[in-house]
């Protein structure tokens, strides 16, 4: 049995990523928490997030959890989920520019092109941009959803895992080391979302 954390700061959809990863990892212990010292025990950790970025950013600062998930994204399996993704990098255009965690150089931009209605609800393909465990068994150009008006502008695109268009190509999900994550939702993305979720669990780095 493994320990599974998610970080639960007040600002994601927690009870249905927790539903979904108990559901295709049931001999595992999946629980909530923004207790530091169960993070930092924990064998793999999960990061969602869900509003407005500057919200969430000082959530994590009044939960003293901004230094715990900088530690542990170098040293254990880690999967950023939405927000989860944006705030590991530098910048946001969001609430008239807001700093995130700067795990990840580059910024969070919003969808302007094209008179694109945001915020991007839906389901749109994934295409994989990289060979990685956690696409293992999903088909490439395989359908995720979303729902977010901002994307991220990777500074280095050798870390780009997937990608997605909505009148924009953009980065949809990225992988370094022992961190991978992704701007859509797998806990809503039915059959190919669990085999993703069950591929983290199982990731072996």
């Amino acid at each position: 049995m493994q320990n599974i954390a998610i970080i639960d700061y007040g600002m994601g959809n927690v009870r249905s990523v927790q539903k979904a990863l108990e559901y295709i990892a049931p001999n595992d212990k999946v629980f909530l928490t923004d207790n530091a010292d169960l993070i930092t025990n924990a064998d793999r950790i999960v990061f969602p997030g869900q509003g407005a970025m500057g919200a969430c950013m000082k959530a994590l600062t009044q939960h003293g959890l901004v230094d715990v998930i900088k530690r542990c994204v170098n040293e254990k399996p880690f999967l950023g989920i939405c927000l989860g993704l944006q705030l590991l990098f530098d910048h946001s255009e969001e609430n008239n520019g807001i700093y995130g965690l700067s795990i990840i150089s580059g910024n969070v931009v919003k969808f302007t092109k094209n008179n694109l209605k945001v915020p991007h609800m839906g389901w749109n393909t994934v295409k994989q941009s990289i060979e990685h465990p956690l696409w293992h068994n999903i088909d490439d150009n395989a359908r995720f959803y979303s729902v977010h008006s901002y994307y991220v502008e990777a500074s280095h695109t050798n870390m780009v895992a997937g990608v997605t268009n909505y009148g924009v190509e953009f980065t949809c999900a990225i992988a370094q080391d022992k961190l991978f994550a992704v701007q859509f939702h797998p806990e809503k993305s039915q059959h190919d979302g669990l085999q993703l979720l069950s591929n983290f669990v199982n990731w072996q780095v």
